[in-house]
C-alpha cells in the first residue's frame, strides 16, 4: 500500500473520538466523554455551556483589580494601633507559632515588629478602619465588602499569583476568567468573553514579573483564554490589515481559510482546530469593535476628573480602570487588570504611598462610575493581592522606614457589586495581623464565591482531561454567604 495512504488511514485515539462523536457515536461514547461537550452543539450564542448559570445570578460580570506584588494589610486596611507599644520587640513565637517564612528573613538575627507610620480614620456608616493613603476608597466603603482574614497556601509570588488566579499553585490550569469564559460565554459577539489589562508600577523599587500563562485557557481549548489589550499601537497584535489589504479581500481570505480549516477538523476531529477558526472570526469582528472601544474622544470631562489625570494616558491603571467600565457596558463577561509593584521588601512607605497615589482614585472611581450608571448591581468588582505583608520588619528598621516580607496568613481584599454586601467587614486578625481570629477566608473559598455570584455551582463548572473532571477549586472550596446580599 502507498505509504501516504496507509498514514492517512491511522487514526490517534483523539480522532477516532472526534470522528464518532456526532451522529450515531454520540450514544456510544455518551458514557466516556464530558456530557457538557456532547451539548456544546445547544451552546447559547454567547458561546456559554448549557444548563448554566445553575441559578439566578447576581453578578453577569467580573472586574478583577489584581495588585501584584501583594499590598501590605497592615498599612491600608487591618489596623493595629497596639503594635506601637511593642515597636521594635521580637515578634513573639506565640504568634508566629513556628510558621515558616522566606528564605529572605529566615537568616536574619531579629525580626523586629514595625507599626505601620500612617495614619488611620474610621470611613463609612460602617465606620470601617483606613488609611491615609486611601481616600478615594474611603469615599465609596460603604459600596464595599471588606475581608481581612483571605488566606493562601503559598509563600512565595509566583505560586501564590499562580494560586489564586488558577486555583492551583502549579501552570497548566485554565484561570479563573477563562473558566468563566468557557462556562458563561460573553454577551458581546464582537468581543473577546475574557479580557486583560497590565499597568506598570508607580512604585520605584522594581516588582515581580507577569505571565501570559496567569491569564491562560490551560487545557481549555484556547478560545477561552485572556486576550491581552496593549496601551500603545493596535491594542491587539495582527488585528489590522496589511497595506493593501481592505476588508473585502480579508473576509475571503478567511472564508477560504475556514474551508480548509473545516476540511480539517472533520479529518482529525481535533477541538483545537474548531477554536481557531473561531478566533479568526473573532478577530475580523475586532477590526470594527475594537478602535470604538479604545476611542475615549466621546467620554465627557467629568469622566476623566473621576478616574485621574491618568486616566488620559494609555496603559496607566487609571486609564485601564476607565477601559474597564468601557468593556463591562459591552458585554464583555471578565476582565482582568494587573498592577505591578506592590512587592515593597524595603521602602515601603516610600512605595506604598507612590503605589496608592496611582490607583486609589481610580480603583473608587471604577465603583462609583459603574454605580451611577447602573451597572454596579449586575458586576462583580474584586481588588486584592496574592497575599498580605508580615508585622515584621525586613532589613533595617527604623522610625521612618522599614520593609515587610510575604505573609500568606492573612491578609485584605475588598469586593463590591453583583451579589455581595455593601458596607460589610469580614474576619478579624490578632494583635500582629499575623493569624485569623474569626472568619478565615482560603483562597478556594473566594473562587468559589465569585462563581456563587455569577450563578454558578463551583462543584458543577467542570472540564474533562487526562480522565479526570478538573474545576477551579479543585476538591476544595466553600461558597461564603456571610459576604452575599
Amino acid at each position: 500500500m502507498d505509504p501516504i495512504r496507509q498514514e492517512q488511514l491511522i487514526m490517534t485515539r483523539r480522532q477516532l473520538l472526534g470522528k464518532t462523536s456526532t451522529g450515531i457515536g454520540v450514544a456510544a461514547l455518551a458514557s466516556l466523554l464530558n456530557p457538557r461537550l456532547l451539548a456544546a452543539a445547544d451552546a447559547s450564542a454567547t458561546g456559554g455551556l448549557p444548563g448554566l448559570p445553575n441559578f439566578p445570578p447576581k453578578a453577569k460580570r467580573v472586574i478583577y483589580l489584581h495588585q501584584s506584588g501583594a499590598p501590605s494589610q497592615i498599612d491600608l486596611f487591618d489596623y493595629k494601633p497596639k503594635l506601637m507599644d511593642v515597636a521594635g520587640s521580637e515578634l513573639p513565637d506565640s504568634v508566629r507559632q513556628g510558621q515558616r517564612i522566606t528564605g529572605m528573613t529566615s537568616g536574619q538575627n531579629s525580626l523586629p515588629v514595625a507599626p505601620s507610620i500612617f495614619k488611620f480614620s474610621r470611613a463609612g456608616e460602617q465606620g470601617a478602619w483606613l488609611s491615609e493613603l486611601l481616600p478615594h476608597t474611603a469615599k465609596v466603603i460603604d459600596d464595599i465588602t471588606l475581608i481581612k482574614t483571605v488566606n493562601t497556601d503559598a509563600i512565595n509570588h509566583d505560586p501564590a499569583i499562580t494560586f489564586i488566579q488558577t486555583g492551583f499553585t502549579q501552570p497548566g490550569r485554565p484561570s479563573l476568567g477563562a473558566w468563566v469564559s468557557y462556562g458563561l460565554g460573553s454577551e458581546n459577539h464582537n468581543l473577546p468573553s475574557f479580557v486583560v489589562l497590565l499597568s506598570q508600577a508607580n512604585a520605584l523599587n522594581r516588582d515581580q514579573p507577569l505571565f501570559s500563562r496567569l491569564w491562560s485557557a490551560g487545557f481549555l481549548p484556547s478560545k477561552y483564554q485572556g486576550v491581552r489589550f496593549r496601551a500603545s499601537g493596535d491594542p491587539v497584535l495582527f488585528l489590522a490589515n496589511p497595506e493593501g489589504i481592505d476588508a473585502n479581500d480579508r473576509r475571503a481570505m478567511l472564508d477560504s481559510l475556514g474551508e480548509l480549516n473545516q476540511i480539517t477538523e472533520e479529518t482529525y476531529g481535533d477541538p483545537e482546530i474548531s477554536a481557531r477558526i473561531s478566533q479568526y472570526e473573532m478577530a475580523y469582528r475586532m477590526q470594527t469593535s475594537v478602535p470604538e472601544l479604545t476611542d475615549l474622544s466621546k467620554e465627557p470631562e467629568s469622566t476623566f476628573e473621576l478616574y485621574g489625570a491618568d486616566s488620559r494616558k494609555p496603559g496607566t491603571y487609571a486609564a485601564n480602570c476607565l477601559m474597564a467600565r468601557r468593556l463591562a457596558e459591552r458585554g464583555v463577561r471578565f476582565i482582568q487588570l494587573y498592577h505591578r509593584g506592590w512587592d515593597q521588601h524595603n521602602d515601603l512607605p516610600r512605595d506604598l504611598a507612590l503605589q496608592c497615589k496611582g490607583t486609589d482614585q481610580a480603583s473608587a472611581a471604577l465603583v462609583q462610575d459603574l454605580k451611577q450608571r447602573g451597572l454596579l448591581d449586575d458586576t462583580l468588582v474584586i481588588w486584592g493581592g496574592e497575599f498580605g505583608r508580615t508585622v515584621y520588619c525586613q532589613g533595617h528598621l527604623t522610625k521612618e522606614n522599614y520593609g515587610r516580607d510575604h505573609h500568606p496568613r492573612c491578609f485584605t481584599m475588598w469586593f463590591a457589586g453583583g451579589g455581595i454586601k455593601r458596607g460589610f467587614s469580614l474576619g478579624e486578625t490578632d494583635d500582629y495581623s499575623y493569624n485569623p481570629v474569626s472568619d478565615p477566608v482560603p483562597i478556594h473559598d473566594i473562587q468559589a464565591t465569585v462563581l456563587r455570584c455569577l450563578g454558578v455551582d463551583h462543584k458543577q463548572l467542570t472540564y474533562k482531561f487526562q480522565g479526570r473532571h478538573f474545576r477551579l477549586t479543585d476538591v476544595a472550596g466553600n461558597v461564603n454567604e456571610k459576604i452575599l446580599a
